[in-house]
Parts: structure tokens; sequence; C-alpha cells
């Protein structure tokens, strides 16, 4: 299963790892790949969107399903 969400606030590469590693560490998710020239993160993986949005939040950024 995969999901696209919007992420505000990347701004760079170190942005998007960021993110990307604060979606690893979520039980269920199998990989995550940001972009921050699109706003977006892509997560594969059997997880509710509240929890990958807290995940973001939890990280410094804002996320929407």
């Amino acid at each position: 299963m995969s999901q696209t969400l919007t992420v505000e606030g990347m701004s760079c590469g170190h942005c998007e790892q960021t993110v990307e590693d604060a979606l690893s560490n979520v039980d269920g998710v199998e990989s995550a790949a940001a972009d921050h020239e699109s706003a977006s993160v892509t997560v594969r993986g059997d997880v509710s969107v509240n929890k990958l949005v807290t995940a973001v939040e939890d990280a410094g950024y804002d996320a929407s399903a």
C-alpha cells in the first residue's frame, strides 16, 4: 500500500532525509521517499495516515493527507 502526504516546510535534501528517517521509525513503514520540490512524501507500508502525519509533525514539519 502506498500513500502520499503533503509536507510543508521542507527546503533541502537534509529536510527530506529528516522526514524519511522519522517515517522509517514508524512500525509498518517499508519505505519513505520525500521530495522538497513537490512538498510531498510517498510512503509504502500498512500504516494509518494519522500515524504518518504525527511522525512528520514530530519531526518539525506540517503534514496532511
